[in-house]
């Protein structure tokens, strides 16, 4: 009989392979090649995911927007505080531990190439809308109103701008986390993300 093959068990050992050979190689260095090693396929057998650096991209975005928002949609559906909720929705977002440092990594890198990989720009739209989605359940949870369905802008005119600025600042945080990591801790990433949502709260 031929074998059955499992392809989300397929795909995430594929993800698990990618973010290991970013890990150790940068991305540059993450080739088709290098990532088949790492996960004991042939090149061969990648290529009903991805054939070259590019297409590797846009695997790894895609990966990364499926990681996130399990995550988060863990978060959304527990039994918290609204402020508890806030934080550990966007904390999802930020380079906190290896693997979320790989995604952040990962994502920075395919945002620059976006620009000129036409294969990259639904990904940075999808992501875009994504975090702004995130965002504004971040601040419906800190003020205990109604949570928005994906693309829904939040009713209250004041709460929506509040999820504007939340955005930009998420996107600097990032940012500045990812490219100067020695001046941050996941303790001091924690806290200025605390800080901004109680800002948030008393407006």
């Amino acid at each position: 009989m031929p074998k059955i093959v499992d392809h989300e068990q397929r795909r995430d050992e594929l993800v698990r392979a990618v973010w290991e050979v970013i890990s150790r190689e940068g991305i540059e260095g993450a080739t088709v090649r290098k990532v088949a090693e790492a996960a004991g396929v042939s090149v061969g057998g990648l290529r009903h995911y991805f054939d070259n650096q590019r297409g590797l991209l846009v695997f790894a975005a895609y990966a990364i927007g499926r990681s996130v928002t399990a995550r988060v949609a863990g978060h959304l559906h527990a039994d918290l505080p609204g402020l508890e909720r806030a934080q550990l929705m966007l904390e999802e977002l930020l380079p906190l531990d290896d693997n979320r440092r790989v995604e952040a990594d990962v994502w920075l890198a395919c945002l620059v190439r976006s620009r000129v990989e036409e294969s990259l720009a639904e990904s940075r739209g999808t992501a875009w809308a994504g975090e702004r989605h995130i965002c504004r359940l971040a601040v419906a949870s800190c003020h205990d109103t109604p949570l928005p369905d994906i693309g829904q802008e939040l009713a209250d005119a004041v709460l929506e701008q509040q999820a504007v600025r939340l955005h930009t600042f998420m996107d600097g945080l990032t940012l500045q986390t990812v490219t100067c990591p020695h001046n941050f801790t996941p303790r001091g990433i924690r806290a200025i993300v605390r800080e901004e949502l109680r800002l948030l709260t008393e407006v």
